[in-house]
Formats: structure tokens, sequence, C-alpha cells
């Protein structure tokens, strides 16, 4: 049974999700509502919880299959969404970074109020959103996992967005919204998941908080894990030996894939196994 304190601040996530989506709901955009929602996996005898973040552009569901994977070995698993996820780009395009740690802040606050050690993990930008709160409040948890943080992002078009930004701003100002470009068209791995354009102030917010995490990586003490696909097309695949590097105390693995979304199908299997090694580490069976 969840506890009610635990079930009220969940309640109140959902309703902050649903609000969101009723306001930004775009008919070929928006996916089904349990797509977007957040969801926690309770174990009653669970004293561990874990915090899964989802990606850029995702939701909540992203991480379901690693999130069920982990209850499964007896863990509570929690799912936030960010702020601007499982509605439309649109809604995306107004957050920044900050909304996002919010999410996660809240996220904690949940799990907290059922476990007494929390692990968090994230994939993509959420493992970015992962190492930064360790790095902030490491007193909160046990370990990090990080999954194919965006350290450096590959393709040419990424260099720029900063001053494609800029242009948007100005050009905006100047009444010129037909010479802007807000929008990036996406090719995700997992269409029926996440959105198919990419707001440019997301991938700016993407590497302002990347740059933040890797600014004071050597100051990471607990317990880490990085993995990072080989053939990663969106992310250089160079990003977690970098990570792994910098971080004192770190575990690493690749995994050899030629996509970037490697926490669902089967190639999972060897990134969660990986997870359940590292975590063994910490809490052996």
């Amino acid at each position: 049974m969840i506890p009610p304190h635990c079930e009220a601040l969940l309640d109140k996530e959902r309703r902050r999700f649903h609000a969101a989506y009723q306001t930004y709901f775009l008919k070929e955009e928006t996916k089904p509502r349990q797509i977007g929602e957040p969801f926690l996996l309770h174990n009653g005898s669970a004293s561990t919880g874990i915090l899964l973040v989802h990606g850029l552009m995702a939701a909540p569901e992203e991480v379901r299959e690693w999130a069920q994977f982990l209850y499964a070995k007896g863990y509570t698993v929690y799912a936030p969404r960010l702020e601007g996820h499982g509605t439309s780009a649109i809604d995306l395009s107004t957050k920044q970074y900050g909304d996002w740690i919010k999410s996660v802040d809240r996220g904690v606050e949940i799990l907290k109020s059922c476990c007494d050690r929390i692990v968090i993990g994230g994939f993509s930008t959420g493992a970015g959103l992962a190492l930064y709160q360790a790095l902030l409040k490491p007193a909160d948890f046990d370990a990090v996992i990080s999954i194919s943080a965006p350290l450096k992002f590959k393709g040419v078009s990424t260099r720029f967005v900063e001053i494609l930004q800029a242009w948007n701003f100005f050009a905006g100002k100047l009444g010129m919204t037909g010479l802007t470009k807000p929008f990036a068209r996406n090719h995700p791995d997992n269409p029926h998941i996440n959105y198919h354009r990419c707001p440019i102030q997301g991938i700016v917010e993407v590497k302002a908080l990347m740059k933040k995490v890797n600014s004071a990586l050597c100051s990471l003490k607990i317990p880490t894990l990085i993995v990072q696909g080989r053939n990663d097309p969106k992310v250089d695949g160079k990003s977690g030996q970098r990570l792994f590097r910098q971080i004192p105390h770190a575990h690493y693995r690749e995994i050899d894939f030629h996509l970037h979304g490697i926490i669902r199908g089967p190639i999972s299997l060897g990134v969660f196994q990986a997870v359940e090694t590292f975590l063994n580490t910490l809490y052996p069976v």
C-alpha cells in the first residue's frame, strides 16, 4: 500500500500533468495521455527507491521497461514527467532546464515519502539531470546512473543553436516571425513516445545544462555508473568516456548499438544487466 503522503504528492503530479495536457494538446502531435503521465511502481518491502528521468522530447513511458526491470528486482521506482513533455513541442519550447530540475526535485520528494534511500538515474537529457542533481545534492542519493548523457552532440547543426536562438529572438521582436526557425525536425527512435519536432530552445537548454555538469564533475563523490552507446548517432560516443575520466569512483560500460535509444527493446537487456550489477555493489544480494 502506498503511504498516504506519497499518494497525495503523486496525485498532485498527475493533476499537474493533466492540466498541461489539456492546455497544450495538439491533435496531430500530442500522444495518448498514458504516455506522458508520471508513474510509481511501489514495492512495499523496498527500502530503496530509484528515480528514473526520461530524455528530451520524450516522456515517462520512455523509461517504463527500465522501471519494470528494477521493480521486478525489488525496488520502488518513480518516473517523473519533465515539464514541457508528454504534451506538445509548443509546451516544451517555453521551458528552461530549471523547470526540469524542479520536476526532478518533486520526484525526489515523492520517493523520500516512501523510501529510506534513493538512487537517481536517467537517459540522455535525463542522465544529465541525474548527474546535476547528484552534484547539487549528493546527500540525497546513494548513487547516480547516467545512460547516454549528451555531453557532446553529434552533427554540425547543434553547434549553432545558440546563434539560431538569438536570431529567432531578435527577428521575433522585429515582427519578422516568418524568418524564424523555432523548431527542427526530429527523427525519434520511439515515434509513439517522442515529439517529431524539437524546439531550438530545448537544445540550447540541454547544452547549457551539460556545460554546468561538465564543469563540476570532478566533485562528484557518490558511486556512479556511466553507460554509453558506442555507435550512438545523436550523442558523441566519447561523451561517456569523458564523463568517466572526470568522475571519481565511477564504473563504465559501453553498449555496441547503432541507435541512440538503448533502454527499450532487446538491446536494453545489456544496459539493465549493467545497472543491476552496479546496484549489487551497493546492495549485495
